[in-house]
């Protein structure tokens, strides 16, 4: 029996640092399928990137800009109807039109912004306010935008890994800064230890789980935040009032798919106090902890979780 050798491959990309660990009877092969699973990732974020002037989603944002309407291509339009598939089952919570409103909020400003001016940008807030009937998008309301952010860094997780299997990897996990898809155990069979931050002690663990298939992801208001006297303002920001969530600090998912588990804690932190409840509905893997320090959820009190 020939023993597989693991290939790492550390990178960056969508802002944040990343790794692809495989294992596989030659190392040349995991070479490759890294290679083909990162140009992808490299791919979407071309495509979708916000920060870039060229990408297919700043084109679709000058259309919004000025009021109009785009034709979009099969992928932007399976996105486009994930993320009104996560408005209806988040109760407009969850709404890609909201990313303006971080033209209000400077993390590193050290203030709080006016009222006024979140206002202002929460007139241009709202999925409902976007016709979108495939494939053409249009944008009644001129001075709109959307932005991928809460689903493309997941959806690039989830095609690195069918990209891989497809290239014959069996023992794998693709880590998008904290987005992690596994594929199949490691190659002794053991499964993948994955740590999950805790929220408020730096370098300090809340939890470890194992997972042998399927995908976790965590959201918090610890990555980017604003802290004025003993109140932490986190970036996931409530679309209704343009002021960032509370109540929860952390939220970690386990599901089969990464966009799937993305979107739940994304939903689940804008949902705060009813967030708890909600995770417990869907029935997936699940932990939180509030900005008290409670914490709760199926992931709690057993030190590892397999799926």
């Amino acid at each position: 029996m020939n023993t597989l050798e693991l290939y790492r491959h550390d990178f960056k990309a969508m802002g944040t640092p990343c790794e692809i660990q495989l294992f596989a009877k030659v190392r040349a092969s995991a070479g490759r399928a890294a290679e083909a699973a990162v140009a992808d990732i490299a791919r979407l974020e071309a495509r979708y990137s916000r920060y870039r002037a060229d990408s297919f989603l700043s084109e679709i944002n000058r259309i919004a800009a000025k009021g109009g309407r785009i034709k979009v291509d099969d992928e932007t339009a399976g996105l486009l109807n994930y993320a009104a598939t996560c408005h209806e089952q988040s109760g407009g919570l969850f709404d890609i039109t909201s990313g303006i409103l971080r033209r209000a909020w400077r993390f590193d400003s050290g203030a709080l912004p006016e009222q006024s001016l979140i206002d202002d940008l929460l007139a241009k807030v709202g999925w409902d306010k976007v016709v979108w009937a495939p494939p053409v998008l249009e944008f009644p309301l001129p001075g709109m935008e959307i932005d991928f952010g809460g689903v493309v860094k997941e959806y690039a997780a989830d095609r690195a890994a069918g990209l891989c299997r497809a290239a014959g990897i069996r023992h794998g996990m693709i880590n998008l800064g904290g987005d992690i898809k596994v594929i199949g155990p490691r190659a002794d069979g053991s499964p993948w230890r994955i740590g999950i931050r805790h929220p408020r002690q730096k370098g300090g663990l809340l939890q470890t789980v194992e997972l042998s298939e399927g995908a976790m992801t965590s959201s918090g208001d610890y990555e980017r935040c604003l802290t004025i006297g003993d109140v932490r303002y986190g970036h996931i920001l409530n679309p209704r009032t343009g002021w960032p969530v509370g109540h929860l600090a952390s939220v970690t998912v386990i599901a089969d798919f990464c966009v799937v588990a993305g979107s739940a804690s994304t939903i689940a932190m804008l949902k705060a106090e009813a967030g708890p409840a909600w995770l417990e509905s869907l029935g997936l893997p699940h932990l939180w902890i509030d900005v008290n320090g409670g914490t709760g959820g199926t992931l709690q009190n057993a030190a590892v979780h397999s799926q």
